[in-house]
């Protein structure tokens, strides 16, 4: 399968996703087969195959890890996707493999079949409940309503951080270019769908000496923007006496980072403010998206241990180009 997203046009607050289901028992209803529909983003996904010969992994600690298979000369875990969002897979049909790369990671899952590409708004993306999070293991992050069924779209990224805990994220800038900084506390707003990544990202910050304002989409990133700017104008301030920098992920329900960066960046008022985009599909071939919508910088999470360095030089740049 290509990567077919890579031809949308960036900033339009669009994404493709590859449509898959798990046929699943349902123990409410006396064990009877149901068919359950995901949904990832086309840019995570590398190809789509049968499922392959896997060799035992002697390491794996978690029953969900199958064991590994050899593609194009690359080792890659198989991951039975049905455990990790808390359901039990029937065998109706063979079975699928979708193979992904984020966070510069290649990982497959498991899965009972593949639909269909969708292109959709990011607008028609909602938020999931509280209890449907917890019917599906807290590894959503969207819930969107397609041909008159609802999709859910995974969290591949906690599905693949809690079979690897213990990330170390420990960071301390550097202490000449914390100097070259002025001195007065510096704000940070994020954007961040993901409530572990909200935190993370926040505390970093805030160890920084940032003070931080966490939102959780483009959406309520750019109204809080828009917000202060009033405030501003009704103080007989400006922007920057209420932000520094904007540090967004790129996937999120309602509005993007790609789209939030070209609204930031297409504003003669608030141009000038630096945005470093924060995502698990920042990749080689996906980094002229960001690039194109006017992203100062750009970082995985795979590297987020190296996000307050790179706040802190795009904000001395900043303050630079201003004096």
């Amino acid at each position: 399968m290509s990567q077919t997203n890579i031809l949308l046009e960036s900033g339009t607050n669009e994404l493709e996703i590859v449509e898959f289901f798990i046929d699943e028992t349902d123990s409410v209803h006396g064990g009877t087969t149901r068919r359950n529909f995901y949904g990832i983003n086309v840019a995570k996904v590398v190809e789509i195959i049968r499922l392959p010969e896997l060799t035992d992994m002697p390491d794996a600690t978690n029953a969900a890890v199958l064991g590994a298979f050899d593609l194009r000369s690359e080792i890659i875990p198989l991951i039975d996707l049905s455990s990790r969002v808390g359901k039990n897979r029937v065998e109706s049909e063979a079975p699928k493999v979708i193979v992904t790369e984020f966070n510069k990671i290649s990982t497959a899952f498991l899965v009972s079949g593949v639909t269909r590409i969708h292109r959709i708004s990011w607008e028609q993306v909602e938020a999931p409940s509280k209890q449907v999070s917890s019917l599906t293991a807290n590894s959503i992050t969207g819930v969107v309503k397609l041909e008159g069924r609802i999709v859910f779209l995974l969290d591949l990224e906690k599905i693949v951080a809690d079979l690897n805990p213990g990330m170390d994220l420990a960071e301390v800038p550097d202490a000449e270019l914390v100097k070259k900084i002025e001195t007065q506390q510096l704000k940070a707003i994020i954007a961040d769908d993901s409530t572990m990544i909200r935190r993370m990202i926040g505390q970093m910050l805030e160890d920084a000496g940032f003070k931080v304002t966490r939102t959780h989409n483009g959406k309520t990133a750019w109204d809080k923007i828009n917000e202060w700017r009033n405030q501003a104008k009704d103080e007989g301030k400006t922007i920057d006496d209420f932000i520094d920098i904007v540090v967004t992920d790129i996937e999120m329900p309602v509005m993007d980072g790609h789209n939030l960066t070209k609204r930031i960046k297409d504003d003669p008022e608030l141009r000038h403010l630096p945005v470093l985009l924060c995502s698990s599909i920042i990749t080689d071939t996906l980094y002229h998206k960001g690039q194109s919508v006017g992203a100062d910088d750009q970082i995985s999470k795979a590297e987020i241990n190296q996000l307050a360095e790179r706040v802190f030089k795009l904000i001395e740049k900043s303050q630079a180009a201003r004096n």
